[in-house]
């Protein structure tokens, strides 16, 4: 019966289908061989921090599970009707083609682009860098398969002056290159480590967080400032060549000055080097010109998150990257990475950090050894009596689709694609991102905040009266509506519905239920009821 704790859709032809439909899958025969090296050292160090492994981590998934899986956190939407066919009729090595397609698939650098933008600017809004600008080098980068570290590199050494660069500079601009906002959130959101408490004092209970960490950081950045252009009539950033960081201790009763040099956390201090007053600067600055030193700390940063900074860099990304394809970081909170805070799996932690710096950061060769892995492909249905699987990775984490997973997936999964099937595929993916927008808005957490998964009153809403939603239940030319109208009979009606909505074939119950709705009512209506249904479901908003 529907959930009484969901809002009724519009039409009244429904009474059958369930809001969440059964989530148990069957077992596929067993997994497939691979010989990637990232893959391979996450499944060995699962298996032996697991005494008890083979007899208690659950099978793999099924491989229509595993497709709906992998193509959302590839490519951040569901599979259409065509592509679920395609994989269930594919043989051979099926799972790893289908890793290779995805990685090459023109989608993936669209969508992974909002995911590092999500990471790193965490759905702030423009303020002196147009999001276009920024969205357009992260695609570039990822098309060109830009390293990780040289883009981060990229990103803090931006002066936003050439126009042919200034989407790099969004992330400092965006910050009005404020020192100290920017201190925080390159060491939270680059590092892994959250330096606020820093700022005045040591950290009280992280020993590994002093405030000589903070300052050192912040003295690549105190020099830099935001400079209204005269010329470009834009903002952009300029650098003094002089200029220090001191800091005194709240708790220091004494109140010490202290001074420090850049330098990383855990790394030595570097020293400027001797110049003559007259060589201090290329441009010196002045109200009408930005200042250029031509020894600059912001542009050292750069090369030290590369150097020095270089294994706390791989780690942050490793956890961030098993986090965003397995619903929890190995380290939690993301932000909070310190010897107080120990990874769940200490093997693995170290294993994927080891690979990212093997890998140079390649992006695409990290996701492809995780999705290749036995550890991702496994069931989210744990084995009878065993205790903490999830956390143990002997069973997947059910987890949430991220707001962007679900509103391109609602698009999706309606037929938003089939009906624009003659769009070019950069044309597809800006008419998916306008009609998508709105969808995301509603999901998303407030500007400045880490996405988490919080149901909240206006979404419920949204998809019971908000009339995009209702215009995705419409029939138009080559759409879910259109499709279902067309069908042969309730059972036709059922497959291609399910397979849209959840990349899955319906059961016996769960056909009969369709069969039973379409009798209630006009097809039209009950078409637009089971569609409705099916996308306000929990199985819908979930990975499996």
């Amino acid at each position: 019966m529907l959930n009484p704790c969901l809002p009724r859709p519009p039409g009244e032809g429904i009474t059958m289908i369930t809001m969440m439909a059964p989530l148990i899958m069957a077992l596929a025969p067993g997994m497939e061989p691979t010989r990637d090296p990232v893959a391979r050292a996450i499944d060995k160090a699962i298996s032996g921090a697991n005494p008890a492994f083979a007899r208690e981590a659950s099978g793999p998934c099924d491989d229509l599970a595993f497709l709906r899986r992998v193509s959302l956190d590839l490519i951040g939407r569901t599979p259409t009707v065509a592509e679920a066919r395609a994989f269930a009729s594919a043989g051979g090595a099926k799972r790893a083609d289908a890793v290779e397609r995805l990685l090459s698939h023109p989608d993936f650098n669209w969508y992974w682009a909002q995911v590092l933008d999500t990471w790193w600017m965490e759905r702030r809004p423009s303020k002196n860098v147009e999001t276009s600008l920024w969205m357009a080098y992260l695609r570039e980068s990822l098309e060109a398969s830009k390293p990780v570290d040289i883009l981060i590199s990229e990103i803090v050494s931006a002066d936003g002056v050439d126009p042919a660069q200034r989407g790099r500079a969004r992330f400092l601009l965006d910050r009005e290159m404020e020192p100290v906002l920017v201190t925080r959130d390159i060491s939270r959101l680059f590092l892994g480590a959250n330096l606020q408490c820093a700022q005045c004092h040591d950290h009280p209970r992280i020993e590994g967080y002093k405030q000589e960490h903070f300052h050192g950081l912040m003295a690549y950045l105190n020099r830099a400032y935001l400079f209204d252009d005269p010329k470009l009539k834009k903002k952009v950033i300029g650098e003094k060549a002089d200029g220090d960081v001191t800091f005194q201790s709240v708790f220091d009763p004494k109140k010490v000055t202290k001074k420090r040099a850049p330098g990383l956390p855990g790394a030595s201090e570097r020293a400027d080097p001797m110049v003559s007053k007259e060589q201090l600067y290329v441009s010196a600055p002045s109200k009408e010109v930005r200042g250029v030193p031509k020894y600059s700390r912001r542009l050292l940063l750069g090369e030290d998150l590369k150097g020095a900074g270089r294994e706390a860099l791989a780690r942050n990304m490793a956890n961030r990257l098993w986090a965003q394809l397995t619903g929890k970081g190995l380290i939690h909170p993301l932000d909070q990475i310190h010897p107080h805070n120990p990874a769940s799996c200490e093997t693995l932690m170290e294993s994927l950090t080891s690979s990212v710096i093997s890998a140079k950061f390649d992006l695409k060769a990290m996701l492809r050894g995780i999705a290749l892995s036995e550890a991702y492909q496994r069931s989210s249905v744990g084995k009878p009596g065993i205790k903490g699987a999830e956390e143990r990775f002997l069973a997947a984490r059910l987890r949430p689709l991220s707001p962007e997973q679900m509103g391109y997936s609602m698009l999706v999964a309606t037929g938003f694609d089939d009906a624009e099937a003659g769009a070019a595929p950069k044309a597809l993916q800006a008419k998916r991102e306008g009609a998508g927008k709105m969808f995301i808005s509603a999901l998303a957490p407030p500007a400045g905040n880490p996405d988490m998964f919080e149901p909240r009153l206006e979404q419920s809403l949204l998809m019971s009266n908000h009339p995009q939603v209702q215009s995705l239940l419409a029939s138009r030319k080559g759409n879910l509506a259109f499709r279902l109208a067309a069908a042969k009979d309730a059972e036709a009606v059922a497959e291609e519905l399910y397979l849209a909505m959840f990349c899955r074939l319906p059961d016996a119950d769960e056909k009969a239920d369709v069969a039973k709705a379409l009798q209630g009512a006009d097809k039209p209506t009950a078409i637009a009821d089971l569609i409705w249904a099916l996308i306000s479901s929990a199985e819908f908003r979930f990975i499996s």
